[in-house]
């Protein structure tokens, strides 16, 4: 079998089978593409751990981040467990190849003080700058990522109970809650500004609750566009996108009490150590606070 052939056929398996977002999936073919075109005419099936050892001193060599080695790395790890499990291979020569530690850096995340400032501050005079504030609630209350509010549908709805399915990583469906104040936000839109974009739409109105001028669906990049237009406007000097959103949501919990399998769920995350992260920002901030306000957390 071809290179190419093993390439479609491990693609294909990507998307069935480990049901990995389509975001994984073109980056893990991206990288394996390279590495692909680095072997050249070679029978990759013959490959054993040095040569896999040879690429990746070739890739290291190169100005990439760890976060992106690591990727290539478990790219090159996937596939060959794919061939191994489909017999392609006698045996696995990537099996002993070790993934650089991922270095996790604290989320940024906005205070109480920030959120009223950007909330307050954001004009709501337009139909689109009402249907931007009322996301910007969405993401704070809920904590769902920005493909989640992107993908919803009038069916993922169930306010009468405040609650919100969605559809993470790998089409994972799960259950968001809503307070009574974004609810209301998002009731308001649905009622008076959501009609406006479908006006000059000559097709009936799809079910996407969040839409653009035009009546199609609102796209994760126009949201990114949105949020960074707002902190350029009110001269925010903290960098903020979708994501800050929902650091501020899980942040916030935490601080308040909330245990961590709670938020672990409601976030959507697969493991707890991507949840844990967020205790270090709740600790950051608790030395921040006692250095500047105890009398001698100073003195030597």
């Amino acid at each position: 079998m071809n290179s190419q052939a093993l390439m479609d056929d491990f693609r294909l398996y990507l998307e069935a089978e480990r049901n990995l977002s389509l975001h994984t999936v073109k980056a893990y073919s991206s990288d394996l593409e390279d590495f692909l075109n680095w072997a050249g005419s070679a029978d990759i099936c013959k490959f054993n751990y040095k040569n896999i050892r040879s690429y990746l001193s070739v890739i290291q060599s190169k100005k990439y981040t760890k976060t992106t080695i690591s990727r290539k790395i478990a790219a090159i790890k996937t596939f060959y467990k794919y061939l191994y499990r489909e017999r392609l291979v006698n045996s696995n020569p990537a099996v002993n190849i070790k993934t650089p530690k991922k270095i996790k850096n604290l989320p940024g995340f906005l205070t109480e003080l920030e959120l009223n400032q950007i909330f307050i501050g954001t004009d709501a005079k337009t139909p689109s700058q009402h249907r931007d504030r009322v996301i910007m609630e969405m993401l704070y209350a809920t904590g769902m990522r920005i493909s989640e509010l992107c993908g919803l549908d009038f069916n993922n709805l169930n306010l009468e109970a405040n609650e919100i399915t969605v559809f993470g990583k790998g089409g994972k469906e799960r259950i968001v809650l809503i307070n009574n104040r974004a609810k209301n936000y998002l009731l308001d839109y649905i009622e008076k500004i959501r009609p406006i974009f479908t006006q000059n739409k000559e097709s009936s109105p799809n079910s996407a609750i969040f839409l653009n001028i035009s009546g199609c669906r609102l796209q994760q990049r126009s949201v990114h566009r949105i949020i960074a237009g707002i902190s350029k406007e009110l001269h925010l000097y903290k960098k903020i996108s979708p994501h800050t959103f929902r650091h501020s949501f899980a942040t916030k919990l935490l601080e308040n009490g909330a245990d961590l399998r709670v938020v672990q769920e409601l976030l959507g995350h697969a493991s707890i150590s991507n949840t844990q992260i967020y205790t270090h920002v709740s600790t950051e901030r608790l030395k921040q606070a006692y250095l500047s306000t105890h009398p001698r957390a100073k003195s030597k």
